[in-house]
């Protein structure tokens, strides 16, 4: 049998239809020798790929390219997509075009007086509970409760 390349099913049956249960022994030497072949060529580039990442890590330290400034690189480069893709453009300017227009600047000026309104109210409220904790602690404090023993 000569089973090579990738891929295969799991439908319970090899390549050419047979059944594994129908293979010989042949077929099945054939067929773990070509795993142990395969298996041995996934470990082989593991380790090329291991040796050519560490070679990759040496070059940026040389260039002097942190990982950090590796990081900061993309993260700036990827912003500088976003500002300047279509969507970020056009949102750009319709959020321009609303902060120019009157409800805008309505709601503003309506909501910045009633946070004034309450910040105002809020301070009225703090100085009003600080003279009443004022006048509380003013008052005597009551003395331990009298206990009355009685003699029989």
């Amino acid at each position: 049998m000569n089973v090579q390349g990738f891929g295969g099913t799991s439908t319970g049956t090899t390549r050419n239809g047979v059944s594994p249960s129908e293979l010989t022994d042949e077929d099945l030497d054939d067929l773990k020798f070509e795993l142990l072949k395969v298996e041995d060529e996934i470990q082989t580039l593991q380790q090329v790929l291991l040796a050519k990442e560490k070679y990759a890590m040496d070059i940026k330290k040389q260039l002097g390219i942190s990982p950090l400034n590796n990081i900061k690189q993309n993260l700036a480069k990827g912003w500088q997509g976003v500002q300047t893709s279509a969507p970020y453009l056009t949102a750009s300017a319709t959020l321009e075009d609303i902060s120019q227009s009157n409800a805008y600047k309505t709601t503003q000026d309506t909501l910045s007086h009633a946070g004034q309104v309450t910040s105002a109210a809020l301070s009225s409220m703090g100085v009003a509970i600080t003279r009443r904790l004022a006048g509380m602690s003013a008052l005597p404090l009551p003395g331990p409760p009298r206990v009355t023993i009685y003699h029989l």
